[in-house]
């Protein structure tokens, strides 16, 4: 994660680098980073987080359970109960308990909604990826681009790489190095503002991917804590993350070509000349290969387009809705998304040369499937939290006395989500994985919003820009390495300090300029997305 600006047959070699960040010419931030990086490295995985929060949920369970609260559990509230029952934590450390922990584990893990979400996008986008369409694709979108627009197009096509999951991470973050090194421009700041569209503008895209349903799926479990019967659409910010895709590639277009360019142009591209990757054309064949598979992805939508236009479909709810979350569409989101990414790749394969058998897209499934073992590992142990956190009442007491303090504080709604927004970059710092934070913190943040008015929807998409936003600044990030060595290539001696100074513009601006974008978004009352909602109920 790196910028800077010149060939390297026009560098003269210098003393020292004047980007090099040092503890003299940075001070305080290079030490606040410094801070970051040492209390972040001695936090547990991830995975362990959620053992730990467990095994404190059973102990404050065995505490809480003999004391007696005021609070009122919404969840009692109803015709035959119009005041509502109190809130009483249930001991998770009953035998009674500990037994249905037991006998329920496998099926806790198994039903965890977005294990099979995360799965099943990957088969398809493993075989996408593997097969070279999507390495293609983004190299066609690249190579007629005129040099005037290509900071912005490299930054539309490192956004709309997150439909591809991590794909944009070792694929488009160093296309854009190599792109910008092709156009004679600096490597660094192609690299830059990739790497600012694929993680500062992750929650930004206007086609749904694995991310959407992935988050909604914790959004619903949260919101249930209190509203057994809500349901979350899983597209319920596609329009917000659509539109904020415009005010990303614009920020970014602007900082990387008069904020970041301009400041690495006394950076050395001091690379070897061997060792600079450089990018090679497509050939014919695979030029026509790439023609057939994205024939066969329109072809695919146009098939479904049909399939649904008729007010009688099948994958039409009831009602004939199309939006509905009870419809099978709806439901569809992930197969979609599979079968979107799985077609075109086998066509591709096929076409390419590079598939001789179905054996061939099978092995990529399966590679697929490998490097998503620490997800798996990571799941059980986030199922078997939330499960406990949801079944002592815990979560339902946090949300109702953290509701009655805030409306104490009488804060205005947009206070509150900016505080949200904010408390979730800071967080991010800490803890890089998207899925993981939000498992943590959505049973705390969505259900003490509620009562205050403030809807499920608003308060994902809130999380989404705070996560989007201290992305590109943390080197806990798992690929906040990776970008490093991608910089390396040109400049030898980029490293952390080097990299996060170089995106702190983009990190600040995204955080202030996406908070803005979301409160004007919401006082023009646009929708942020399909059968979502700024108030609840």
């Amino acid at each position: 994660m790196t910028d800077k600006t010149e060939s390297p047959d026009d560098q003269k070699p210098e003393p020292k680098d004047e980007n090099e960040a040092s503890p003299e010419k940075n001070g305080w931030l290079i030490r606040a980073l410094d801070w970051i990086e040492r209390i972040g490295n001695k936090l547990p995985d991830p995975a362990v987080l959620f053992l730990i929060a467990m095994v404190i949920v059973w102990i404050l369970s065995l505490i809480m359970a003999p004391m007696d609260f005021t609070e009122i559990d919404p969840r009692t509230v109803g015709v035959d109960n119009p005041d509502g029952s109190t809130i009483k934590v249930v001991n998770q450390l009953s035998g009674s308990a500990l037994a249905g922990f037991l006998s329920n584990m496998v099926t806790t893990f198994t039903g965890f909604a977005p294990l099979g979400i995360v799965l099943v996008a990957m088969l398809g986008v493993g075989v996408a990826e593997h097969s070279g369409y999507i390495s293609a694709g983004l190299k066609y979108l690249m190579s007629f681009t005129p040099k005037r627009l290509l900071t912005p197009m490299l930054i539309l096509v490192a956004i709309v790489s997150h439909t591809a999951t991590d794909a944009g991470y070792v694929l488009v973050i160093p296309l854009g190095g190599v792109i910008f090194y092709a156009a004679g421009r600096h490597p660094l700041a192609g690299i830059a503002a990739a790497f600012a569209g694929v993680s500062g503008g992750f929650s930004a895209n206007f086609i749904p991917s694995g991310i959407d349903p992935l988050l909604q799926s914790f959004t619903q479990s949260a919101a249930q804590i209190l509203d057994p019967q809500l349901q979350v659409n899983p597209l319920c910010n596609i329009y917000f993350t659509g539109i904020s895709s415009i005010l990303i590639i614009l920020v970014g277009w602007y900082l990387t070509d008069r904020v970041v360019e301009p400041h690495l142009k006394h950076t050395p591209v001091d690379g070897d000349p061997d060792e600079i990757p450089t990018m090679h054309e497509l050939s014919a064949v695979e030029k026509g290969a790439f023609k057939w598979a994205t024939f066969a992805m329109i072809l695919g939508l146009a098939v479904l387009f049909f399939v649904v236009w008729p007010e009688d479909s099948p994958m039409r709810s009831s009602t004939g809705a199309i939006a509905d979350f009870k419809a099978p569409i709806m439901r569809s989101i992930v197969p979609l998304i599979f079968l979107l990414f799985l077609i075109p790749g086998v066509v591709y394969g096929f076409v390419a040369g590079v598939y001789t058998s179905s054996k061939n897209m099978i092995d990529h499934m399966s590679e697929s499937m490998r490097a998503m073992g620490y997800y798996i590992v990571m799941a059980f142990f986030c199922a078997q939290f939330i499960a406990a956190f949801g079944d002592s009442n815990i979560g339902a007491l946090l949300a109702v006395k953290g509701a009655n303090f805030l409306r104490e504080l009488n804060l205005a709604p947009q206070v509150t989500i900016a505080g949200i927004i904010f408390l979730s970059a800071a967080v991010n710092l800490l803890v890089g994985s998207a899925s993981a934070k939000w498992a943590l913190i959505a049973p705390i943040f969505v259900p003490m919003l509620m009562p205050l008015g403030i809807s499920p929807d608003l308060t994902q998409a809130a999380y989404r820009v705070g996560d989007s936003a201290s992305n590109i600044v943390t080197p806990l990030m798992p690929y906040f390495p990776l970008v490093v060595v991608f910089c390396q290539r040109y400049t030898k001696k980029t490293g952390i300090g080097t990299l996060v100074s170089m995106m702190l513009p983009y990190s600040i601006t995204f955080l202030i300029s996406w908070t803005l974008f979301l409160m004007a978004y919401w006082w023009l009352g646009i929708p942020l997305g399909l059968q979502s909602s700024y108030t609840y109920p």
